[in-house]
């Protein structure tokens, strides 16, 4: 019996069964960061297949959904400094739906109210807010994943909270201000 067969019969998940665990955490988080689904779902696929060919990097006993959340920032921060390199054209697309439901739903109003004001964060600060947040990791798992220090994770997120409070508060800005303090009062 191999030791591959010998893992398999003792219960123990191979690190493909591992990595498969954490597709709905990794594509809820490129989701959110990313707005565009089929982009975010073309980066988990990236993510995916460099975790599979690289799997023999990963180290038994140490945490795959940091390892898998790193390869997945370090692909975003890839594909982004490639995008502003290309100077690539985007089309503006309005892909929100159409409300099919009375405007009466507080909840889902907050909760389109929430996504549109992440979407206003700088993008580090929206990493440390989804990751904290969303995926309910610990600083310093977060500082891991985006190979930052743990202060930097905290003054991060508390500066995006705060920025979360105030557009939900007041909304975005007139003017292009991203700042909600600068809004003039009704």
């Amino acid at each position: 019996m191999t030791s591959f067969e010998e893992t398999e019969t003792m219960g123990e998940p191979s690190t493909e069964d591992l990595i498969a665990e954490q597709i709905p955490r990794l594509r809820r988080y490129a989701r959110a960061l990313i707005s565009d689904p089929v982009k975010a779902d073309d980066l988990v696929q990236d993510t995916l297949v460099r975790a599979l060919s690289r799997s023999h990097l990963w180290q038994p006993g140490t945490d795959i959904r940091a390892w898998m959340f790193t390869i997945l920032h370090n692909i975003h921060v890839n594909h982004q400094r490639q995008r502003y390199v290309r100077a690539e054209h985007q089309e503006l697309v309005d892909d929100q739906p159409e409300m099919a439901s009375p405007a009466s739903q507080d909840h889902h109003l907050q909760v389109r109210d929430l996504g549109r004001a992440l979407e206003l964060l700088p993008e580090a600060q929206r990493q440390v807010v989804l990751l904290v947040g969303l995926e309910g990791m610990n600083y310093k798992k977060v500082a891991a994943v985006l190979e930052i220090p743990v202060g930097t994770v905290m003054s991060r997120l508390h500066r995006g909270r705060e920025t979360l409070r105030r557009l939900m508060a007041y909304g975005p800005a007139s003017g292009g201000s991203r700042d909600p303090k600068k809004q003039a009062s009704p």
